[in-house]
């Protein structure tokens, strides 16, 4: 398309949240008004807990896919896009939440890592064949906590949240800024693609304003 035209902003880069819009600036933005994004940077997340380890927030299979790329891969660039639906329109809405949740700050810890790969050994251990350690990427993620201080090197940039724009457009994109960590990209897709729940609320509650 046009590059003239492109609305992505960059919102996440290395552990920090770039972008904190509130949820009135969110909503003056789906309304059609001109906001800009509230930049931040923030590197502080959410306390841990039992259910926020983000080594084991993913799809199983997802879990050997670092095995699984071509040798020499340094960079794995993905995109999120609505490909059609019921309504021509998209209101996107949703990415701030899980960033902030789940991806800020420090993240991931030996601790963390641990816990993930007993659960992966125990996951997918074979009665006959036993369990091959290669499944999961633990010199990964040790590499994560040693040389980033367990904070995620991704960057995400979206188009800012609220905004309405015809699917079939890119809503965010995130890449990888460590060439050791090509395989984080879309290990973390299966968490961010609950950006879509939020988004199909949004897009159907301003579809239903018109009525």
């Amino acid at each position: 398309g046009d590059a003239s035209k492109d609305q992505l902003v960059e919102v996440f880069r290395d552990g920090k949240l770039l972008v904190d819009d509130t949820f009135a600036t969110i909503r003056r933005r789906s309304n059609g008004e001109t906001e800009k994004p509230q930049m931040v940077s923030t590197a502080t997340g959410k306390p841990a807990d039992v259910f926020n380890n983000i080594v084991m927030l993913t799809d199983s299979y997802k879990v050997t896919h670092h095995l699984q790329y071509p040798p020499g891969t340094t960079k794995v660039y993905s995109y999120f896009e609505s490909r059609g639906g019921a309504y021509e329109d998209v209101c996107f809405f949703g990415l701030q939440y899980f960033l902030k949740r789940y991806m800020v700050g420090s993240i991931v810890t030996h601790a963390k890592i641990k816990e993930a790969e007993s659960y992966f050994k125990s996951h997918f251990s074979h009665p006959k064949w036993g369990y091959d350690a290669s499944l999961f990427n633990r010199a990964g993620w040790e590499h994560i906590v040693n040389s980033h201080n367990g904070r995620l090197p991704v960057r995400i940039c979206s188009v800012p949240e609220g905004t309405v724009l015809p699917w079939k457009n890119v809503l965010f994109t995130m890449e990888n800024t460590d060439p050791a960590c090509f395989w984080l990209t879309n290990y973390l897709e299966t968490l961010l693609v609950q950006v879509w729940y939020p988004t199909t609320v949004c897009t159907q509650s301003r579809e239903q304003k018109k009525i």
